[in-house]
């Protein structure tokens, strides 16, 4: 199923959105709160783990490209939390968007409708979000959306090392806590 918006559309991954997206994990400024820039066979894996949640539960991180001029601007969507964490289980909303696609609204379009989708189509109990603290914008979204901070579930993301200042994650949540 194709999710439409005004300007948006999020869809499933294609092989053509494989070098867009290689480009979009390889910039440092989009990466910055995410850990390490992605390498292609990193970004190809996401894809095919996106492409297998799609299959196994009608909903995934889907690319996210302009309806005007179909460009990849990134992804939106929903996954199962996989990582050993509190929260583990739930199912997250996230995004990321390449860089000159920020501050245009299209996180929050793109965020707003795999919100409303989930609740009215998958008919999902809730969904939960995590970044760091110093990602301002992405909490930020995460408020714009209805989601509220749930600090009892804040962690330490398990797959970084004790020193990295990506470790410590904060977590929003609607209808999950």
């Amino acid at each position: 199923m194709i999710i439409e918006t005004d300007r948006l559309r999020l869809r499933p991954w294609t092989d053509a959105d494989r070098p867009g997206f290689a480009a979009i994990c390889a910039d440092p400024e989009v990466m910055r709160y995410l850990g390490p820039l992605q390498s292609r066979a990193n970004t190809d894996a996401a894809i095919d783990r996106a492409l297998g949640c799609e299959a196994a539960n009608g909903f995934s991180f889907r690319a996210v490209e302009r309806r005007d001029d179909g460009a990849l601007l990134g992804f939106c969507g929903l996954k199962p939390v996989t990582i050993d964490c509190p929260i583990k289980g739930a199912i997250e909303i996230g995004w990321r968007l390449r860089r000159d696609a920020w501050g245009q609204g299209y996180a929050f379009e793109a965020a707003r409708a795999t919100k409303d989708h989930c609740f009215v189509f998958h008919k999902l109990p809730g969904i939960v979000s995590m970044t760091v603290a110093a990602n301002e914008r992405s909490w930020r979204l995460m408020e714009r959306i209805g989601l509220s901070r749930h600090p009892q579930y804040d962690f330490d993301h398990p797959g970084l090392a004790i020193e990295d200042p990506l470790r410590p994650h904060i977590v929003y949540a609607r209808g999950a806590g």
